[in-house]
């Protein structure tokens, strides 16, 4: 399987929205309610939004194909972009969303290992993600590519609150 990762610009505003859709969709749709599930895909993926988080100067989304297939995408956040006040010394994963027809074929550890690049690129201590603490194959994976859990916060689908576990990896 050839892949390529490309840093996404406002061109790719649509396909960006509609992957996210799409793998948000795959992952938690079986997990929440229809209600929960439409708010949460209307508050985080309107196109003016992702417009917005693509014009952030401290985030950037990457798309990795899998031949002239857009397999996932990626979003990282430093500095102030970040979601959750974890210094300057810091990198955000805030998004590595695979299509489902991508899966378990290493397309999750080729962005998590961008990701470390660009934090060593960037001079970055550690890496960090939310993970919701029910998504066991996400949190198998990052702790066997050795992150740990740090904390906690509470993330919203539609009206119901949820916990994300802060898990984090020293460089």
């Amino acid at each position: 399987m050839t892949t390529m990762i490309k840093k996404c610009t406002l061109d790719d505003l649509h396909e960006l929205q509609n992957i996210s859709i799409e793998t948000y969709t795959e992952t938690f749709k079986e997990h929440n309610t229809p209600e929960n599930l439409a708010a949460y895909l209307e508050q985080a993926y309107p196109l003016d939004k992702l417009e917005r988080e693509l014009a952030i100067p401290f985030s950037d989304f990457f798309f990795i194909y899998s031949g002239q297939h857009i397999a996932g995408y990626l979003k990282l956040n430093t500095d102030n972009a970040q979601t959750e006040p974890m210094g300057m010394d810091s990198l955000e994963v805030e998004r590595i969303y695979v299509r489902k027809a991508f899966q378990k074929l290493g397309i999750g550890k080729q962005l998590l290992n961008k990701a470390i690049e660009m934090a060593h690129q960037q001079d970055k201590k550690t890496i960090w993600l939310g993970v919701w603490e029910n998504n066991d194959n996400a949190l198998a994976f990052y702790r066997k590519k050795g992150f740990v859990q740090t904390g906690s916060h509470s993330f919203y689908m539609g009206d119901d609150e949820q916990t994300d576990l802060i898990m984090v990896k020293t460089l």
